[in-house]
């Protein structure tokens, strides 16, 4: 039985402007490790970390909504390992928005750079503190990989659900439940 409950409209938005966004500073950031001094590395790297820090925001918003709200029912009734499966990717993929943008502060802050949105600072340059840096960088670096295929599967799940399933899973997260 198809599950064609609508998603609020709170719930739709949240998951757009945090998928896409994360997408794009994701995407700035695998850009600017090709980039040099001399071609703009840290211009971007000002844009990255500014857009970083509303990801962290909005990623907190989202969370709360969620919590608020609860779990989203499944559009069509899956097999147990597929339900568990699910759980576990939007599980990682919420975490990603949290640990990519906290792991970006810790390295700024870390490297005694402090923290500024577009020139707003709201954590001053400080002393260096090594052991943030360098725990920062590590999860940061580390995480790409498994954002990279968690993000793969996620997409790759929602189409299996919309073509094979026909469950409209996608339907629903653009607002168009039937």
């Amino acid at each position: 039985m198809l599950n064609n409950q609508s998603l609020s409209w709170q719930t739709i938005a949240l998951h757009w402007i945090t998928g896409l966004a994360f997408i794009g500073v994701f995407a700035l950031g695998l850009y600017m490790g090709e980039l040099t001094p001399e071609t703009g590395k840290f211009q971007m790297m000002g844009i990255h970390k500014s857009l970083g820090a509303l990801i962290l925001i909005v990623a907190l918003i989202r969370i709360v909504w969620r919590l608020k709200e609860g779990a989203l029912p499944p559009a069509s009734p899956v097999a147990a390992w597929q339900d568990k499966l699910a759980k576990a990717i939007h599980g990682i993929l919420m975490l990603a928005t949290l640990a990519m943008p906290v792991s970006g502060i810790a390295m700024s802050v870390g490297g005694g750079r402090g923290v500024d949105i577009f020139g707003w600072q709201f954590i001053a340059k400080g002393d260096e503190i090594v052991w943030l840096q360098e725990l920062g960088g590590a999860i940061h670096g580390l995480s790409v990989n498994i954002i990279i295929a968690a993000l793969v599967l996620h997409i790759a799940g929602a189409i299996k659900h919309q073509i094979v399933d026909k469950d409209s899973t996608i339907s629903r997260m653009v607002g168009r439940a039937s």
